[in-house]
Formats: C-alpha cells, structure tokens, sequence
C-alpha cells in the first residue's frame, strides 16, 4: 500500500509538467521546419541566375561570331572588287623583250635569240581571251669553218618573224597577280640566208664525200606554234608585268624544232567590259 501511495504521489507532481514538455518540443520543430522553408528558395534563385549567365555568354559569343562574319564578308567583298577591277577589262595589250634558245641548222649548236613581241587580246570575260600575237627573233648562228666560206662567214646573223593566234585564259586570278595559260599557233619566216653573202644556207660536200652538208636551214615560210605560262604583276588596275614561260615551235628544214625560252614585259587593260 505505502508503495502505491507513492506512485500515486509521483504522477500526480509529473502530470503539471507534462503541458510544457509538449510545447517545447513543438516550437522546436517548428524553427526547423522555418529554416528549410527559407532555405528552399535560396536555392530555387539560383537556378535563375545561372541560365542567365548562359544566356547572356551564349548571346556574347554570338556577338563576337557575328562582327567576325561581317568583317570576312567585307573583306571578300573588297577582294572580289578589286578582282573585278583589275581584270573586268575588254582589252589588252603589251609590250615585250624575249629570249630564246634555237637551233639554226640540221647539225648546228643551240643559239641565243632575243626578241621583240607586241600582241592585243580581246576579252569575251574576266578569264577568257583570244590574242593576236606578232614578234621578231634576232641572233648569229655559229657555223664554224667550212669549204665554201672560207671561214668569212662562222657567225652569220640570223632572224625568224612570227605571227601567231590563240586562247588565253586566267586560270587562278587575285587582286595583285595572276596566273595564265595561253595557246597559239600560226606562220613563222626564216632568215638564215641575209648575211652569207649569196652562198644561201651554206651548204657544201665535205672532201670525199657525196653527201651535201648545210650548216644553216634554207630561207622558208613554216609553221610556229607557242605554249607558255604566263604569271602577271598589277601595279594598278590598268598596268601589270608580265613573265611567261614558253615553248616555241617551228617546222624549219622539214624538221621540227623545240626551242625553250620566255618573253617579259608590260600589260596595259583598257575598255571595261
């Protein structure tokens, strides 16, 4: 009995105390419950700020790709102008100096020729054209010692004149030079017999032979034909320099001769297109 009395009188102080227990407990929580709450936000803010920082780098860097487009595009359109101006010319003509290495007769040494050359071309586009090419070859052709000259006559002088025709076109064009191909063909005139004082192209029969040797081929009209490779300079949109590559040939003592040499000079564009 004396033991239930104290139970009892233990519950009955411990049932005061119960109440505050509860409400501490209670408002505990509920400063928790406030801290997640304020917390989520915070985080929710972040995601906003993020993508527009993407935005804004994604708009930046379209920016910067767009002002570099427009400086390419301006850039190709200069070119493309300067191109135009350059080579959107209906005429031209030149003026050249020319070298070719030839060989004078059927048993004869290369000689050295220099030449003179003038042509016009007309332009059907900026890349197509057909020129009308006239030149003349000068040189002394090394003959040596032989019966009839009585060695009067070992360096004869010698000249070849040529009128030619043909295609050119501009395969690769910049706005400061020029790279093309050009084909001609036509008549050439020999001169070998001028300076022999009337002996023609020194031909002769050597000491027991019976078998004439000339040392020079016989004064003719033949075919001349050129291919060349010519690279142009432009100074201004009017005037460039030229230096074209090329073989020549020729059909002298029906023989065919293939003589490598190359003309240099001066370009003048007039007539727009």
């Amino acid at each position: 009995m004396r033991s239930f009395h104290r139970f009892a009188l233990l519950l009955a102080l411990a049932l005061p105390a119960i109440p505050g227990l509860a409400q501490s407990s209670s408002s505990s929580s509920t400063p928790a419950q406030d801290s997640s709450q304020t917390s989520a936000p915070d985080a929710s803010q972040t995601q906003p700020s993020q993508s527009s920082q993407a935005q804004q780098s994604a708009t930046q860097l379209q920016q910067a790709t767009s002002v570099q487009e427009r400086i390419r595009q301006r850039r190709e359109q200069r070119r493309t102008t300067a191109i135009h101006d350059a080579y959107d010319h209906r005429w031209e003509t030149y003026a050249d100096m020319g070298y070719l290495r030839f060989v004078p007769g059927p048993q004869q040494q290369r000689l050295t020729w220099y030449s003179w050359e003038s042509g016009l071309t007309r332009f059907s586009s900026e890349r197509l054209g057909y020129t009308l090419d006239a030149r003349g070859y000068f040189g002394h052709a090394y003959v040596g010692l032989n019966t009839l000259s009585q060695g009067y006559f070992t360096r004869p002088e010698i000249s070849m004149y040529d009128v030619l025709a043909g295609p050119i076109y501009r395969f690769y064009v910049q706005p400061k030079y020029a790279i093309s191909g050009r084909v001609m063909a036509g008549g050439a005139y020999g001169n070998f017999e001028g300076d022999t004082n009337g002996q023609k192209n020194l031909c002769y029969y050597p000491s027991g032979s019976t078998t004439e040797v000339c040392s020079l081929y016989p004064d003719a009209f033949t075919f001349g034909a050129s291919v060349s490779v010519i690279g142009e300079w432009n100074l201004t949109p009017s005037v460039s320099f030229k230096l074209a590559p090329e073989y020549f040939f020729t059909g002298f003592g029906s023989t065919t001769q293939a003589s490598r040499g190359f003309t240099a000079g001066a370009i003048y564009r007039f007539g727009k297109q």
